[in-house]
């Protein structure tokens, strides 16, 4: 039986990832690493959560593992399992087990959409014990002191079946994220993507405009990243009003009438 090979160095992020904090998220993730806390971050969809995971990597030199959970995702995935390649049994880490080892930060991207098995396998490292349970080996694997468990979900999407229990959620620091302000949400679209002042500052009118329609036939408004898309084909040539309808209304929505709405939204700002 062989152990699969695996070099942290790969998940570094040597380059610095453009971000501008909204708050002291910065310091207080610094502070949650330096005293091994795992954080919980919650917030709109496209706000910028999984930007910041990568800032705070490359910040504090830690490899990044993330993972973007969903239904089938189980224990063993997150764990490892053994497999059979050429013949021979091989046990092969999952991403959970490889953080762990290496000490990188392990993201679990919007975690309520995974199996509730996983769960079982992510408490005994969100609390004082930093172990986790590898069943199949027998094995109890502990932390490295540089290991980190990041979580993140959207509180305002998740129904009632779909949402963090109090024994999961008070293992775990919580910093809040939502879109920026209008000026500097209108500077990281400027900035992400190359297009004028003027034409960032028309869309975040045009984002304000949807997301006042969260709740009213739209179940989120236009984020950030969707904002960055709609510029980043603007400034590619594409006229803005058909930029909007690829990158937003497209992208919110199915329904004929509040793509029709939305169309007519941008229609009016360019």
């Amino acid at each position: 039986m062989q152990a699969q090979a695996f070099r942290p160095e790969e998940q570094l992020i040597t380059e610095e990832p453009y971000y501008e904090p909204v708050g002291n998220e910065i310091e207080l993730f610094e502070s949650a690493y330096k005293n091994k806390i795992p954080v919980l971050l919650k917030g709109p969809t496209g706000c910028g959560k999984t930007r910041f995971m990568e800032y705070m990597a490359w910040r504090i030199k830690r490899p990044l593992i993330t993972v973007s959970c969903h239904d089938d995702l189980t224990a063993s995935d997150l764990v490892g399992r053994y497999l059979i390649t050429g013949g021979e049994t091989r046990w092969v880490d999952g991403p959970l087990a490889r953080s762990v080892r290496s000490g990188a930060i392990c993201y679990l991207d919007e975690i309520v959409e995974a199996r509730k098995d996983t769960m079982v396998v992510i408490h005994p490292l969100a609390d004082d014990r930093r172990v986790l349970p590898m069943e199949k080996l027998g094995e109890m694997l502990e932390a490295t002191d540089d290991f980190c468990m990041a979580i993140s979900y959207n509180p305002g999407y998740q129904s009632v079946l779909k949402d963090l229990k109090q024994s999961t959620r008070q293992r775990f620091i919580a910093l809040e994220f939502d879109y920026p302000s209008a000026a500097l949400e209108q500077k990281i679209i400027a900035k992400e993507s190359g297009v004028s002042d003027e034409i960032a500052a028309s869309l975040i009118k045009f984002a304000e405009m949807t997301r006042n329609l969260k709740g009213s036939g739209l179940d989120e408004g236009a984020s950030t990243r969707l904002l960055v898309h709609a510029a980043k084909l603007i400034a590619s040539g594409i006229p803005p009003v058909e930029a909007c309808r690829a990158a937003i209304g497209q992208a919110l929505t199915d329904d004929p009438d509040m793509i029709a709405a939305v169309n007519e939204l941008s229609s009016t700002l360019f």
